[in-house]
Formats: C-alpha cells, structure tokens, sequence
C-alpha cells in the first residue's frame, strides 16, 4: 500500500498564546484551527511547519521564532529539545506553575461541570532540578546521533550509547553527558559503568538485532542516603560481570544495593524477572516522619521524595482525622498513604491490584510496627463491593490515588452507595479525575482543590480534591 503523502505547509508569523495538554504550546492558525506546537513557548511569535493536519487542528514544530517570549529562560540542560524528558526547560518556573494551575482548574471548570470553591494556589517544588529518586538508562551500540554530527565530516567511531530513549523511537538511545533530574552520584555512577563496560570490551545491547549484553541500569537514590543500582545483562557472561560490578562496588561504596538482572526475553521490563544481589541488601529505605518504607527493585515510590511528603500532608489535612474513622484507601499500591494516616486513624484498609506491592505494604507495616493497617489485593472494580464493605465495615472517609486513567465507573458506583462522610481524591490526571468528579456530585461536594507540582520542566501536575457529603441529596 503506498503511503499517503502528508501535506505540510508553513504558518508565518504565529502568535503562541497559551501551554496545552501533553506540554505542547497552542496558536491559531490563520483559517481558525488550533495548532499545537511542541517546541515554543506562550508569548513566542513563530513560523511552524506543520506534521499533522487534523479537520480542527494542526500539530508542527516551530522552525524559526520572529519574537522571543518574555516568559522564555535559557536551558539548563545541552540535551534541551532532543531528549524529551524535560520538555519545559525554556520557560520560567513560575510560568510553568501558571499554565499546570490554569489546565487543573479547565479541567475541572469545564468536563467535570461541578460547583467549584476556589482553587488553592499550586504548591510548587522547591526543587526544580535534581528532584527525582529513580532513572532508568537504556544501553545501545548504535547511538543517536545529532544533526550536527551528521553534517560533520567527523567519523564517529564509537557508537556505544548509554541514556534515554528519542521520543517515539524504541530502538533509538541519547547518549547523556549529563542529565540534572537526579542528584549525585546519579552522573558519576552513569558514566563510571558506561566507561568500565567499553573498557572491558562487553557489548552494549542492539534492541533490533536483540544482541550484545549492556541492557539498561536503573539508580535509586534515598533521603536517607542509600543508593540502589541495578544492571540488566541480556545474557550470562560471568567472568565480564563480575569484574564490571566489583568495579562499581569499589568506586562506589556508597552504594547500599547492588544489583543485576539476566533478561533474555524481548522487552526490558524487569517485573517478571529474578533480581539478583551482588552486594549489600536487596532493597533501600525511604523515610518520612520517622516511617521506613522498604523499597525493592521492582516498588512503586513516588519518584519526588520531597513533593511526596507534601503531597500526602496536604491528603491527611484534608481527610481531617481525629483517630475515630475507618479508612478506605482505595489504590493503596505500596501503602504508602495508607501507613502515613494511620496514626491519626482507627483502622485503615488499603486495597491494590500489584500482589507485590501489596507484600511491600504489609512488610513497611510491620517494619514500622503499624497494627491497625489490613492491606487487600485485587482488581479494584472487583474486590470493592457490597460483600467487602459488609466485611470490613461503612468507611468514614475514603482515600483514592487511581492510575491515570481514574476509577472505574464501578468503583464511582460503589463509593456512591458506600457514602462516606469524606473522599480526598489524588490525581495525576485532572482530566478524568474531573470525569469522577461530575460522577460523584450527586452525592457530594467538592470543598477544596490543591494542585501539586511533583515534576518542575514537565507539564505533569498532581492534584487532590475534598469531596465532602451533601446533607440532603443534591435537587435534580
């Protein structure tokens, strides 16, 4: 089948007037239809040459700018504009907080149609760089390669990459020099072990032809000062392994876990793989308020330690206990939530589908000698119902932290037939917590709103919600 040719026109002298969804900037074209641009910023005027015509809008990227926009900052970072991860970077931190406020407060105006109060101020980081807990690096013998280093006559002789994968391309990996969304020794770490694996002439892995060894490495690092790194090998070479991880454990002996992984299989996801232990534990600890929650290779943690401390303050504020309710914690994942509350609470029952992540919650219990937590594991639409509330007892107030997708209409039913006193619900998505919120209004009313920024130089924002039950059902 021949491939349809794509027009692509150019669009002179745009005026960029607002941040849209999924970070691209928005202007007008001159027949009306929204163009979305994914590399200016509000208050740019730009040409753009378009990639995708739409019967109500255009994407493209601007290829010159005529006027730069007050709001613009010089990067930080050399790998601006081809990496991908931090796709903000060029415009000023309180512009950031702007337009993440502006797309909560749409979201919930417009699809979710409810009674507002007004909306808290968004609670910025006080970390805009260096901020995150985990990366995860991918190994690749046929590195990206710039314009610029394909213009040049210069041969480059060594492919070898180590770093993140080209928005949209599975196969193509950036090499980094350096990347400022996780603290030291994140860079040093990185680049000792792309160093000490070329120097030991093991072959960094092509996802294509599915050969070499170098797979991926993931650091974790901790407020309390452990670091966990882990290396997947796409295949056993002992003798080369062991002379690489001896290597790091001796650069780095402040790393507390050290860890590999041999992963034969097509894709790198470690989930269905055994970790094993070169050196120290097979886990790290977070803390907060004096709680250790343990955290192993394969946990889900918020990855902005600080903001999640402050994320889950402003959760237990609003859930407002006194030590008398019975808690629901629907999508409790590693429980996280569930055993910061728990000492303001009588009982708090978390439920979760990951079975591992429920092992961890009842573990950090444990550990943290936590007796009035019960962790339960299961798909939410179908644990959730008539039969585990007779079971478990009328929660006072429910806490939910649903995937980005929000809950399911059956969870929205059973939490409308549940009516709890209170629901705080934390999202990572506005859009369809604003969807659950129009869902829940029959019943209840929203009474505060506080957007979180837990990822500065993205267009990610979090946001919890106060709903508290109506006196008398709402008129229809």
């Amino acid at each position: 089948m021949a491939r349809k040719k794509t027009n692509r026109i150019i669009l002179e002298n745009l005026e960029v007037i607002d941040a849209g969804a999924k970070g691209k900037a928005v202007a007008k074209s001159p027949d009306g239809r929204v163009v979305f641009i994914n590399n200016a910023v509000p208050g740019d005027v730009v040409t753009v040459q378009t990639t995708k015509k739409r019967k109500a809008y255009f994407e493209g990227t601007a290829i010159a700018v005529t006027k730069f926009s007050d709001k613009r900052v010089e990067p930080v970072c050399e790998h601006f504009g081809t990496c991908g991860g931090c796709k903000w970077q060029h415009m000023g931190y309180e512009h950031q907080l702007f337009y993440k406020q502006k797309e909560v407060e749409n979201n919930l105006m417009r699809i979710g149609k409810v009674e507002m109060p007004t909306i808290t101020p968004i609670l910025g980081s006080a970390e805009q760089y260096f901020y995150r807990n985990k990366m995860e690096f991918s190994f690749s013998d046929n590195k990206w390669l710039t314009l610029e280093q394909i213009k040049s006559d210069v041969v480059i002789e060594n492919k070898n990459a180590l770093g993140f994968h080209i928005p949209g391309m599975w196969d193509k990996i950036l090499d980094l020099n350096k990347c400022y969304l996780q603290a030291d020794p994140s860079n040093a770490i990185r680049d000792f072990v792309k160093a000490k694996a070329q120097e030991l002439n093991i072959p960094f892995f092509n996802a294509r032809s599915q050969e070499g060894v170098m797979r991926t490495l993931m650091i974790r690092t901790s407020s309390t000062g452990d670091v966990m790194v882990l290396i997947q090998f796409y295949k056993e070479e002992t003798e080369t392994r062991e002379a690489l991880l001896e290597a790091i454990k001796n650069e780095f002996p402040t790393i507390t876990s050290l860890l590999y992984v041999i992963n034969g299989k097509g894709n790198d996801t470690i989930y269905d793989q055994e970790v094993l232990v070169y050196a120290g534990e097979d886990h790290i600890f977070e803390e907060m308020e004096g709680l250790q929650f343990k955290i192993n290779a394969k946990s889900f943690y918020q990855t902005n330690s600080d903001q999640a401390f402050e994320l889950y303050k402003i959760t237990r504020d609003f859930a407002g206990l006194t030590g008398e309710e019975l808690v629901y914690d629907l999508y409790t994942g590693t429980g996280t939530i569930a055993l910061f509350v728990a000492s303001k609470a009588k009982k708090v029952i978390g439920v979760e589908a990951v079975p591992d992540a429920i092992e961890a919650a009842k573990a950090n219990a444990a550990h943290n000698n936590i007796n009035n937590t019960e962790f339960y594991v299961g798909d939410m639409k179908k644990v959730f119902n008539d039969q585990f509330i007779s079971q478990h007892g009328m929660a006072d107030v429910v806490i939910t932290d649903p995937p980005r997708d929000g809950m399911h209409a059956d969870v929205v039913a059973q939490l409308l037939q549940l009516g709890a006193k209170k629901i705080v619900y934390v999202s990572c998505n506005s859009a369809t917590q604003a969807r659950d919120l129009a869902l829940l209004d029959e019943m209840y009313k929203v009474t505060k709103v506080q957007p979180v920024d837990m990822f500065p130089q993205t267009h990610h924002v979090e946001n919890v919600v106060l709903l508290v039950k109506r006196t008398l059902n709402k008129a229809h």
